[in-house]
């Protein structure tokens, strides 16, 4: 079983990845749902660490630091940079975001590594609806140092286009701001996993496939 196939089961197993009919923010009502907020223990936190770096060393993506978004994107930051020089011997930085600059001590918007001009970032998030996150932090990167992004890691890239756009919010990303983004799977991973067996939710496939042919992206 390949680790994207783990990845899923993982998913699933931890009520992260659900089936059924979900109304979603976008009004779309869609046969699956995924909820990042349900990872919630150590050993949750350190196999996702294990999947989200092993997607960064599988893709051979180089860099400095590790950057993660306040504030889920924190977490993931620690556990990745945990798990790479644990499990690949890479030995990362990593840093996050304050929501507002802290004007004592030793100061500054970012904790953790503090960036460099020239410093190669991979930025970690855990799923990317509308890009919202990105637009939010480059700014910040920008005001901190003249950064090279390597790329961005998500969990899942859902394929699927935007309200305003036939693009999906990854297509967009790379297109507005040149950030390619890495996802550790798809949802043709997902469907093709559960075409195979590999997971539940096959009473939901028809579905998916409908869904997808609505709304997805390739």
């Amino acid at each position: 079983m390949t680790y994207k196939h783990q990845f899923i089961k993982f998913m699933v197993e931890n009520g992260v990845l659900k089936f059924g009919e979900f109304t979603l923010k976008s009004g779309r009502k869609a046969p699956y749902f995924i909820n990042t907020g349900n990872y919630k223990s150590g050993s949750q936190l350190s196999k996702l660490g294990e999947y989200y770096a092993q997607c960064i060393a599988d893709n051979g993506i180089e860099a400095d630091t590790l950057v993660g978004p306040a504030y889920k994107g924190i977490p993931l930051a620690v556990t990745t940079a945990v798990s790479l020089y644990n499990n690949h011997g890479i030995d990362i930085n990593y840093c996050f975001d304050r929501k507002e600059v802290k004007d004592h001590g030793e100061g500054g918007l970012f904790v953790g590594k503090q960036l460099q001009d020239g410093e190669k970032i991979i930025i970690v998030e855990d799923v990317m609806t509308s890009g919202k996150a990105l637009r939010e932090l480059l700014p910040k990167l920008k005001a901190a140092a003249n950064v090279e992004i390597a790329g961005m890691v998500i969990s899942v890239d859902r394929m699927e286009r935007g309200l305003q756009s036939r693009f999906s919010a990854v297509q967009e990303v790379y297109k507005e701001f040149g950030v390619k983004v890495y996802s550790i799977v798809t949802m043709a991973d997902i469907i093709a996993a559960i075409e195979d067996g590999i997971t539940d939710g096959k009473e939901y496939l028809d579905k998916m496939k409908e869904y997808r042919k609505i709304y997805g992206v390739n």
